[in-house]
């Protein structure tokens, strides 16, 4: 037997109204508390200009790490919307970063394809802040608005005109050091990702800066050979069997899929795998079909070629794989991605 008050009833329902759930389970959001969800934070305000960028709308972003680990992303894309909100009664802009589930990646008008699906991203981000302030560029103004760990200091307000016509967004945020076991950012950690968007987006740049020292450290990130570049750096310091990579492009009922395969001379598989930009380290379906139609297509050959009948043998996946460095590439209208932080491709 209970005693009454340990039963369950109504009262123990407790609902978490705008931002607090984010607040109360951000492990849920964005993978942890520690080093890897605090650099989590960046990528989902990158992914947002890369987002742009996918939809042909910007081809310069900029990150900075300020002194006491501010946050700066700014992206020439066309700018977060500023005009009253319909049903909401407030800014599109304070909509998208105070509303979970709120952005413009459900209607395709605004986003054929995107990484950002769920309308979480920079929300998630504000509200782990302790302090965000955004600008944007569009319509000829300068709008802006401040937020203290997701909740707006002030109404957007128009900070001043722009009359060169020039659009983009920058967003600059510090983490909370209440949710977060250290505030302190890699630069190297922010490297490896940044590089590898400017390899998956072709002729977009990616400018990375450390400002946080007496001498500022930066890498400028800008690849116009896309896949092939990436699979070359894979193989930067490794015999290779032969000079020219192998690149796969092409499309079929919407998805548009790259490919980019070189050999070397070592026993490892090296494989990279991405779902509209977002790396999907634990694969997926376009990684279990990739292995599989590269295994039946190259033995194929060998039966075709008689090589299999003259030696005897049947090639395994294994066998085909050893020593492939490949990095695959698609875009997909509507992905199923298993959880917020999306690391694996359903």
């Amino acid at each position: 037997m209970t005693s009454p008050q340990d039963q369950y009833n109504a009262q123990g329902i407790q609902v978490l109204k705008g931002l607090e759930a984010v607040r109360k389970r951000p492990a849920m959001y964005i993978g942890g508390t520690g080093p890897k969800g605090l650099h989590h934070l960046v990528y989902e305000v990158v992914d947002n200009s890369i987002d742009e960028a996918l939809a042909g709308h910007c081809d310069n972003i900029e990150i900075r790490i300020l002194p006491g680990n501010w946050i700066s992303v700014i992206d020439n894309g066309r700018g977060i919307p500023v005009d009253m909100h319909k049903t909401e009664k407030k800014p599109a802009l304070e909509v998208v970063l105070t509303s979970l589930h709120a952005g413009g990646k459900f209607d395709k008008g605004s986003y054929k394809v995107s990484g950002g699906l769920h309308g979480v991203g920079v929300s998630v981000v504000n509200a782990l802040s302790e302090e965000t302030r955004i600008e944007v560029q569009r319509d000829g103004k300068v709008y802006g608005q401040s937020y203290r760990r997701g909740v707006p200091v002030a109404p957007m307000k128009i900070l001043r005109d722009n009359p060169d016509g020039s659009t983009g967004t920058k967003v600059e945020f510090l983490a909370d050091h209440e949710i977060f076991e250290t505030i302190e950012y890699t630069f190297e950690t922010l490297a490896h990702r940044m590089r590898e968007l400017a390899f998956l987006n072709a002729g977009v740049r990616i400018l990375l800066r450390d400002e946080r020292g007496e001498e500022a450290k930066e890498h400028d990130f800008h690849f116009e050979g896309g896949l092939v570049e990436f699979v070359r750096w894979l193989n930067e310091n490794k015999e290779v069997l032969h000079p020219a990579p192998i690149f796969i492009h092409s499309e079929k009922d919407g998805i548009d899929c790259e490919v980019a395969i070189q050999y070397n001379a070592a026993y490892r598989e090296t494989v990279y795998t991405y779902c509209n930009n977002i790396n999907t380290i634990e694969g997926g379906s376009h990684l279990s079909g990739f292995r599989s139609a590269l295994t039946r297509t190259i033995n194929l050959y060998a039966n075709s070629t008689g090589l299999t009948k003259k030696h005897k043998v049947t090639l395994s996946g294994e066998d085909v794989r050893e020593g492939m460095s490949a990095v695959i590439s698609v875009k997909v209208p509507e992905p199923q991605f298993e959880g917020q932080t999306k690391t694996k491709l359903g």
